[in-house]
């Protein structure tokens, strides 16, 4: 018996288009789970499916920030794939602005996409008759930013806060349905999307940033491998957490 296994589960994944959502689906499957990937991009989607282990699995192109979509595509996922064992919620944006360059339109494009998004999504994969009867387990992506400030920040700590609170709370509410809601707060990540952005190409600002993270910045698979043990029964009794997967960085 390995309580890591995710045989015979169900996941869906929100982002699995690139970056970590994308290391989401792949090491999901690889420990056995059938994976129903989201995203806006079929291609990219296409891209993650074909380097996925087993069967079983079924990409969906949506718009998250479509609340109607949303649950229409949930709605199509049961039918195809049957009832859902745990939810990822990848999806999301990043960005750095200074609060006097900040607008209500760009807050509503932040909030829309990191914080309404995952929690109707969230409603939607809750329903009755969608999850699985033995429960299972929900992942909100939050970020150590929704802890620890830095100047141009506030804007994207403002809604991964938002979604530290809404996982205790949610905890407490689907506690009796057995589902565990929990939360993964990433350091600095390498992804195919940041690899070539200037503070990481440039040596001196990357050698400062690793600094600042305590076994160096983080690989994908960092985060998926613990996005895995919160779907797993091996963290059957975790729940209302917000785990740090930061290398490091808020031990200082």
């Amino acid at each position: 018996m390995n309580p890591f296994s995710l045989e015979g589960k169900h996941i869906v994944v929100s982002g699995a288009s690139s970056g970590i959502g994308q290391q989401c689906a792949i090491s999901c499957a690889e420990m056995g789970a059938r994976v129903s990937l989201l995203g806006r991009n079929s291609e990219r989607l296409q891209q993650t499916l074909s380097q996925m282990d087993g069967t079983g699995h079924h990409i969906y192109v949506v718009d998250l920030t479509v609340e109607e979509d949303i649950k229409t595509t949930v709605q199509k996922i049961v039918a195809d794939s049957g009832r859902i064992s745990g939810l990822l919620n990848a999806a999301g944006i990043s960005g750095t602005l200074l609060m006097k360059s900040v607008s209500g339109k760009k807050l509503d494009e932040f909030f829309q996409n990191n914080v309404y998004s995952a929690y109707i999504l969230t409603r939607e994969v809750c329903r009755m008759g969608h999850f699985a009867q033995e429960g299972g387990g929900i992942v909100f992506f939050s970020s150590i930013m929704g802890s620890y400030g830095e100047t141009g920040k506030s804007l994207y700590a403002m809604t991964k806060g938002a979604l530290q609170a809404a996982t205790k709370s949610l905890a407490c509410e689907l506690a009796p349905k057995n589902i565990r809601v929990n939360a993964v707060s990433p350091g600095l990540i390498i992804t195919p999307i940041n690899e070539n952005l200037p503070h990481i190409t440039d040596p001196s600002k990357r050698e400062e940033l690793e600094r600042m993270h305590l076994l160096g910045l983080g690989k994908t698979e960092d985060v998926a491998n613990a996005c895995v043990y919160l779907l797993s029964d091996a963290s059957r009794w975790v729940t209302g957490v917000n785990l740090y997967v930061d290398g490091g960085y808020t031990a200082k």
